[in-house]
């Protein structure tokens, strides 16, 4: 699917500006000025006219076709469609970096992926006779585009799930509470206690990304399923109408709340990705674990 809105404020005064025809005019008209006055130097007043007589004309018309251009629809349009093709091309240049990221299997359940979406956009075409693909069979890049997200997302979230032992945690917590218990005063049972609620904060966020990871999971599968059932039903369909019948909504929205569900947990794992990539030193158990 197109993005519809502009990833930026977009300045058509600059964008006019930077057109290669006006570039060539302006070029032009330097060019005619100094030509000018180099012909004419032996004529003082009229060397002078002949500089900056181009320069003039060529600034006049500058200014009026800046202050034009710029403010007509049809251009607005195409400077429009020219920025959307542009974050298309950057974002699908982002995504295959991505791609190319990912180990051998996960490639290889991306690009089977891609080559059933293009199937089906195939057989509609063949089977309907038609050049156009209605809009909700073009949902299915939106589609494709989240899986190569959830699947990024899927497999970093289960890198850092393996460096993390929950009974380990578990461990600490019950030590720690034994210590507040048995502390010789007051000071120490505080720093105890303050040592528990992290204990315990980590065991949360742990449980928070093992439900976070079973959802991506989730929502990765049904979209594999989804698109064999279109190809499906594509492959068998008495008419074109008969994919309306498909419930594309329900996915997207699905694939929104999931969506939705991932950012909550996003700092967390934006955190763990900051300390990775700033530690250099391998991860060492705590003191009370080391003995």
């Amino acid at each position: 699917m197109k993005p519809t809105n502009m990833p930026e404020q977009v300045s058509y005064v600059k964008e006019a500006f930077k057109e290669p025809l006006n570039i060539w005019a302006l070029v032009i008209c330097v060019a005619l000025s100094v030509f000018a006055a180099t012909a004419a130097s032996d004529f003082g007043v009229l060397a002078w006219l002949a500089y900056w007589m181009p320069l003039v004309l060529g600034g006049a018309g500058e200014v009026l076709y800046l202050s034009t251009l710029p403010n007509t629809a049809q251009y607005r349009r195409t400077v429009d469609e020219r920025m959307r093709r542009k974050q298309l091309a950057e974002m699908d240049r982002n995504r295959r970096e991505l791609i190319n990221r990912f180990d051998p299997r996960e490639r290889e359940a991306v690009e089977y992926l891609s080559w059933l979406k293009n199937q089906i956009y195939s057989n509609y075409q063949k089977f309907t006779h038609s050049l156009e693909l209605p809009d909700h069979v073009r949902k299915l890049d939106h589609m494709w585009n989240k899986y190569v997200d959830f699947l990024d997302t899927y497999r970093r979230r289960k890198h850092h799930m393996r460096a993390i032992n929950r009974q380990t945690i578990q461990n600490q917590i019950q030590q720690t509470e034994r210590s507040i218990a048995t502390a010789p005063d007051d000071d120490t049972r505080r720093l105890y206690a303050t040592n528990l609620e992290f204990l315990q904060l980590r065991l949360k966020t742990y449980d928070d990304m093992e439900r976070s990871i079973k959802r991506v999971e989730a929502q990765l599968q049904s979209i594999e399923s989804f698109f064999g059932l279109v190809n499906d039903q594509v492959v068998t369909m008495p008419g074109p109408e008969h994919l309306s019948s498909i419930d594309f909504d329900s996915l997207l929205s699905s694939i929104e709340m999931t969506r939705q569900i991932l950012d909550e947990t996003a700092p967390i794992l934006s955190q763990l990705d900051s300390a990775e990539s700033s530690s250099a030193e391998p991860f060492r158990p705590p003191i009370a674990q080391r003995h």
